[in-house]
């Protein structure tokens, strides 16, 4: 809540008729109530008015207006004015006035008429005694007169609202600098709403200019005076014959590649790209202007929702001490969120660098006030420091998420890239084998499939020592592999951004280079799943859907940017780095894969290397990356991972 202050600081900087207004809008907010009943004894003052007009051929006459109309005025403020209050109608805020408050009038109006009728022809003319008390000019009232009074309480109370919506709509709305030109995509619940909302504004921001809709009957119509001037395949010429800066894409029940064809055809001009909340917030009436948000590329590029079974997953992880590598990392701090949905029992957040731990566990106890969290700075290399984690801990539960990922920065470090993805893995392995963990889960990725890079065959040399180990151990150790994830540290997205904010140039290494990308929540959600489902020893392959060429995203986040590339943003090809590939292998179909249970989810059957050979083979390569040996590291990896080969493209 702002103080004093701030306050005061905020009333200096506004115009003199801005203070103003803000006095007279505080005025009427302090005395609401009694205003609001006012304006309707006045309303109801002036429908009787109307009625005895109506009743007496529009003719002011002494008979009505002297003798009839005070008397009746009363008796119909006595039964309007407690009526209207039964329906809440002194309630209201009159700006923001919609159909459900017209329909509170004309109950009211309806309500309270029959009952005046009641009074009047039922006691009033009834009784002799009162008959005989009311002066004849009283009793001869036409009976018209209570029809027209119907119709001037519906009307004039409902006309009252709409003028003080339509002043602040329309009348008070002040322009805040130059509106910036707005086009809607998609004329349907969501766009309407969305407009009705800017109409609301007491600020105008936007000049919205129309709609676009791909539906042919919508077409030429208009929705609350703004016209559907197109489809989206016209969007391009649209936008620069109307000057469009900015457009919302008011689709939310629309599949991505809907939002992902709007932002193509696009491309090129020089626009801002918005989206609206879920279709949820807008049925519900939550859906406001500062909800709008900008489009992002995990609005473009994710998949659609992953359908999990939820109550297998809450089953592996309730009431469990769950155990996270890597923790500080996108992948792992993901986890740990995916997993403080299932009450775990405590988590245990393991991790080298404190600046990562710190935020991750301050982002956890926001999340799960009620989660017992335990952040522990541990490197994996070191048996001492895991050996004691374990001994006091117990964990039932390893997720093995941390490793060296940056492919070129291990091509030049390459035995770190040994200790810590294959010693460091089987660290950690051996402590949740010796301390009987119930479950095993190492987070492997598409670079161990026929590695060129010292990165993707250390994993693969992890993945082979984690199956070998489930074969004999009580533990049941799984392996999941999967491609990059968007927005992680160190990957593409978050590099380009900062490349674009920079003003270019966006470098990318060849034209033809792809690669399959996932969101983070759904590869952690999907983590989970697999993990659910290992028996011991399988390796799991995630669905990753179709490869995206590295440089049509380049273009893409130029584009959400409102930028043109190649115009306003250079792309430019540097060139394959060493151990980079130009397509990953990530493929579910195949003699060698195997169907489970969930359609995103596959086993990859390999024939397991022999355990004397792959361990003395890993003790071999660990006293190679010890010395730093670059050529006995090659040899040793080889002789693990005959399909190891250094890519042409590297120049090596």
């Amino acid at each position: 809540m702002p103080d004093r202050h701030t306050e005061t600081k905020t009333r200096d900087h506004l115009s003199p008729p801005a203070r103003q207004a803000g006095r007279g809008e505080r005025f009427l907010l302090a005395f609401r109530k009694p205003l609001i009943i006012l304006a309707h004894i006045a309303a109801f003052a002036a429908s009787l008015v109307f009625s005895f007009l109506v009743a007496n051929n529009m003719q002011f006459r002494r008979d009505w207006l002297v003798e009839q109309y005070p008397f009746f005025l009363l008796l119909f403020l006595a039964v309007k004015l407690p009526v209207f209050g039964w329906f809440q109608q002194y309630r209201g805020w009159w700006r923001y006035v919609s159909i459900a408050d017209l329909l509170g009038i004309l109950r009211a109006a309806v309500v309270s008429t029959l009952l005046i009728v009641t009074v009047w022809f039922a006691v009033c003319l009834q009784v002799p005694a009162l008959r005989r008390a009311l002066p004849p000019a009283i009793t001869a009232i036409s009976q018209g007169v209570f029809m027209a009074d119907l119709f001037g309480t519906i009307l004039l109370p409902a006309g009252l609202r709409m003028i003080i919506r339509l002043y602040h709509e329309e009348f008070r709305a002040t322009e805040s600098g130059r509106l910036k030109r707005f086009l809607i995509v998609g004329a349907g619940n969501a766009g309407e709403a969305l407009l009705r909302e800017m109409l609301r504004m007491p600020v105008v921001r936007y000049d919205v200019i129309g709609f676009i809709d791909d539906d042919p009957v919508k077409q030429g119509t208009r929705i609350h005076g703004l016209p559907v001037l197109g489809t989206v395949d016209q969007l391009p010429a649209i936008c620069q014959e109307r000057n469009i800066e900015e457009i919302a894409i008011a689709m939310p029940s629309a599949t991505r590649r809907q939002h992902l064809r709007v932002v193509q055809v696009c491309e090129g001009t020089k626009i801002r790209f918005r989206t609206v909340p879920s279709i949820t917030d807008i049925a519900s009436g939550k859906l406001r202007v500062s909800q709008i948000r900008d489009v992002d590329i995990n609005d473009l590029l994710g998949r659609e929702v992953v359908h999990l079974d939820l109550r297998q997953i809450e089953a592996f992880a309730r009431d469990k001490t769950i155990l996270v590598t890597g923790a500080g990392g996108s992948i792992g701090a993901e986890m740990c969120r995916q997993i403080g949905q299932f009450q775990p029992r405590q988590l245990l957040l393991v991790e080298q660098a404190e600046n990562p731990l710190f935020y991750i566990e301050r982002d956890l106890r926001r999340q799960f006030p009620d989660l017992q969290t335990r952040p522990l700075i541990c490197d994996i290399t070191d048996p001492a420091r895991l050996e004691a984690i374990f001994r006091q801990y117990r964990p039932q539960v390893v997720i093995h998420a941390a490793a060296h990922k940056h492919v070129p920065m291990m091509e030049l470090n390459a035995g770190e890239a040994i200790k810590n993805n294959v010693f460091g893995t089987q660290v950690v392995a051996d402590a949740a084998d010796r301390h009987s963990a119930t479950n095993f889960v190492m987070i492997s990725t598409d670079k161990a499939v026929n590695p060129t890079s010292i990165m993707g065959a250390s994993k693969r040399i992890a993945e082979m020592y984690i199956q070998d180990l489930g074969a004999t151990s009580q533990t049941q150790f799984v392996t999941v592999r999967f491609g990059n994830v968007l927005g992680s540290e160190g990957s593409v997205v978050p590099i380009f951004r900062k490349q674009i904010d920079a003003g270019g140039p966006v470098t990318v290494t060849h034209p033809d280079m792809q690669r399959y990308f996932m969101t983070v929540p759904e590869a952690s959600q999907l983590v989970l799943q697999a993990a659910t489902m290992g028996r011991g020893g399988e390796i799991f392959v995630l669905d990753m859907g179709e490869p995206v060429k590295i440089v049509d995203l380049a273009n893409m986040l130029i584009t959400l940017s409102g930028l043109r590339p190649g115009e306003d943003i250079e792309i430019a090809f540097t060139g394959p780095r060493p151990g980079e590939k130009l397509f990953e292998e990530l493929r579910i179909e195949g003699e060698d894969m195997q169907q489970t249970g969930h359609p995103k989810i596959r086993i990859w059957k390999n024939i397991p290397l022999d355990r004397d050979r792959l361990r003395a083979g890993i003790a071999d390569l660990l006293e190679a990356a010890r010395r730093q040996d670059q050529t006995a590291l090659a040899v040793g990896i080889k002789s693990l991972v005959p399909e190891y080969a250094v890519p042409r493209s590297s120049g090596a």
